[in-house]
């Protein structure tokens, strides 16, 4: 479950970046890089959507400094 792990990070920093770049310059990196697929940017944003709820199930037991007590 570790590449879960890894997975659902990495989407968080896709989404993380992308919604930066957007405020910041309203420039959304997802569209540009995958325009001419609509079907394929809607599932990122679904990925990131799911990343997202994975991680805030599943950060206190996978989180060296969040699981200390």
């Amino acid at each position: 479950m570790k590449w879960l792990h890894y997975l659902a990070y990495l989407l968080l920093w896709v989404g993380g970046l992308n919604w930066g770049l957007i405020g910041l310059f309203n420039y959304n990196l997802v569209e540009s890089l995958l325009g001419s697929w609509p079907m394929l940017i809607k599932w990122v944003y679904i990925l990131v959507g799911v990343a997202t709820v994975y991680v805030l199930f599943t950060h206190m037991k996978d989180c060296k400094v969040c699981s200390k007590k």
